[in-house]
């Protein structure tokens, strides 16, 4: 029997080890070998989720990789024949970001000073600019991947997977449209699922300027029990403003309030006491549970008549309790009138059952553009909206000294901070918030302004917040599958099984569907085309389907040829090449891709 020789090491030294075992599986084809000798072996696949080659390899990709390595070899141990195929990704905000600062452009100046087909040869070019580093990294690490075949994800015959896929969840009626309030994130230009903001990380601390404005009130409804407190001049010797007040810690919403609301068994207060801005007298109204937060009980004792502006100590006293429901129909002054809802009633209280206690002042400010309660609840009062923030996060146009500017001060770069300071005539540079705030107090319409920590979500992509606002987006109904999820994920043997029943089981248990809308130029089309009334939507599942009906419209005179076919014969299914496709509905209309 011929003996084994064994390399004898006089010291440790890891590189030198890595660089000969390297050499000898280069050599050898031992990879290779751990394939080819199973054929005919029960098959193990591994296909690697794809990391994207316009970025630098790091640290974290050694690790992930490492760990992905791991179920393989062991599968391998097991007698499996294991191919593992790599994979390039190639499509969406990363791409786009880094094209975008290799340009000095931004979103905005796609389609006006360079075309969309422009924009995405520039992304094509840049996808793959780093695979040679990523190569390099593979073989040293020693992963064992197939980099010779590797998916793209740009590549037709990938879209067109993901295009099968989505037709299947369109027959079985999981794929739908919905206008709904959803996070948002201005700096990457795109929706975000509610996996994307739960993503570790994406809450953190902030501090932001609060406000409890006083909305005031303009009439009160004849049967309402507080109607002779709101009308009877004589009932406040001192001629005070009868103000309800609600608490925000999102000052930038405030122009686009346009209703308030009640717990309707929550037990409310009127007090008389004075605004400690501008020390005028005023009635407010709040939750009686919160007095204490606003009004300490010393003060109750203080003369009104001894009270002199400057005092820190304001006297008050208690004119009145009712229950929320006594507000519900009382209706308000607009606190920042610079545009008013196009449809709808608006700046009026209405009942509200997730209306708490538990802070602010017990009326919460409703701006149904900017929060799901608010939207829902507006809707089911008939309460119009005002969206006046753009998809940049700016205020539109219509806001007066505030117009153009970015709500979030994190949006704006240290120049554009700078720019703005200038422009204020400041020291320092002020947010939106803050100059909000100081508005409110010379007009009499703040009661307390702040400084408030707390938790606030932001775009695990970009770091900059995130924004609740108003899109038309296209859903898979993940909850029609959610009992099944539950179901199947407490077969997982889940290491540790925490993660499973805990993290992972409670994001199951509060699914929700699943926002699959991107505002993206280089990406995946959604492959459906909707009719001119929106009342028909053909969805696509491959090329030759899209083809076939491509032929239907070139018959009907609708196209006069295949905008998807390539000089070089070629199909490409990207923007802007899918948008001139019009396909012809069952009814004769004209369809057209809306919901790239």
């Amino acid at each position: 029997m011929q003996k084994q020789v064994y390399t004898e090491y006089k010291g440790l030294n890891l590189p030198k080890i890595a660089e000969e075992i390297l050499a000898f599986w280069e050599k050898e084809g031992i990879f290779e070998k751990s394939i080819t000798t199973r054929d005919g072996s029960p098959q193990f696949t591994f296909y690697e989720g794809p990391p994207s080659a316009n970025g630098l390899p790091g640290i974290h990709h050694v690790m992930a990789r490492t760990i992905k390595d791991i179920f393989c070899r062991y599968q391998t141990l097991k007698g499996l024949q294991v191919n593992r195929k790599a994979g390039w990704d190639t499509h969406g905000l990363p791409v786009e970001l880094g094209v975008e600062k290799a340009l000095g452009i931004t979103k905005e100046n796609i389609g006006k000073t360079i075309s969309v087909e422009d924009y995405n040869k520039a992304c094509r070019a840049d996808v793959m600019k780093y695979t040679d580093l990523w190569a390099r990294l593979t073989k040293e690490m020693g992963y064992w991947v197939n980099m010779e075949d590797p998916y793209i994800t740009y590549e037709t015959d990938y879209m067109e997977t993901v295009w099968y896929l989505l037709k299947m969840f369109f027959e079985k009626g999981y794929l739908y449209k919905g206008y709904t309030i959803q996070p948002y994130s201005p700096a990457a230009g795109t929706g975000l699922s509610s996996h994307e903001l739960n993503m570790p990380g994406t809450y953190k601390p902030v501090k932001d300027t609060t406000v409890v404005a006083q909305f005031k009130v303009a009439s009160v409804p004849e049967t309402s029990p507080i109607y002779s407190l709101f009308n009877e001049a004589n009932t406040f010797g001192s001629g005070a403003e009868f103000f309800l007040l609600a608490w925000t810690t999102t000052p930038w919403t405030l122009p686009s309030n346009t209703a308030l609301a009640v717990g309707e068994k929550i037990d409310y207060v009127a007090l008389e006491t004075f605004n400690p801005y501008t020390f005028k007298p005023v009635v407010v109204v709040l939750a009686k549970s919160l007095m204490g937060k606003y009004f300490p009980e010393k003060n109750a004792e203080l003369k009104f008549e001894d009270f002199k502006e400057g005092d820190k100590n304001i006297p008050f006293r208690l004119v009145s309790e009712f229950k929320g429901k006594d507000l519900v129909g009382v209706r308000y002054e607009q606190l920042l009138p610079y545009a008013q809802p196009e449809e709808g009633d608006a700046f009026r209280v209405v009942g509200g059952d997730f209306v708490s206690t538990e802070d602010g002042t017990g009326i919460v400010h409703i701006a149904p553009s900017f929060g799901a309660d608010d939207f829902r609840t507006a809707k089911q009062n008939g309460i119009g909206a005002l969206t006046l923030v753009d998809l940049r996060g700016r205020f539109t146009d219509n806001v007066g000294e505030f117009a153009g500017e970015y709500v979030k001060e994190q949006y704006l770069t240290d120049e554009e901070k700078e720019t703005e300071r200038v422009k204020q005539g400041r020291d320092k540079y002020l947010s939106v918030d803050e100059r909000i705030a100081i508005k409110l107090k010379t007009e009499n319409r703040a009661f307390k302004v702040e400084k408030y920590e707390h938790n606030y979500p932001h775009c695990w992509r970009t770091d900059k917040p995130v924004l609740y606002y108003p899109l038309d987006s296209w859903f898979i109904k993940t909850t029609a599958a959610k009992p099944r999820l539950i179901e199947l994920n407490k077969t997982i043997n889940w290491m540790p099984e925490s993660t499973g029943s805990g993290r992972f089981g409670n994001w199951l248990e509060n699914l929700q569907d699943w926002n699959l809308s991107r505002s993206r130029y280089w990406g995946i089309p959604l492959p459906l085309w909707i009719s001119e009334d929106k009342t028909e939507t053909l969805c696509i599942g491959s090329v030759e389907e899209l083809n076939k009906e491509i032929e239907k419209s070139i018959a009907a005179g609708v196209m006069s040829g295949n905008p998807l076919n390539r000089p070089d014969g070629s199909v490409d299914l990207h923007k802007p090449f899918v948008d001139e496709v019009i396909l012809i509905s069952a009814s004769g209309q004209k369809c057209t891709a809306k919901a790239t």
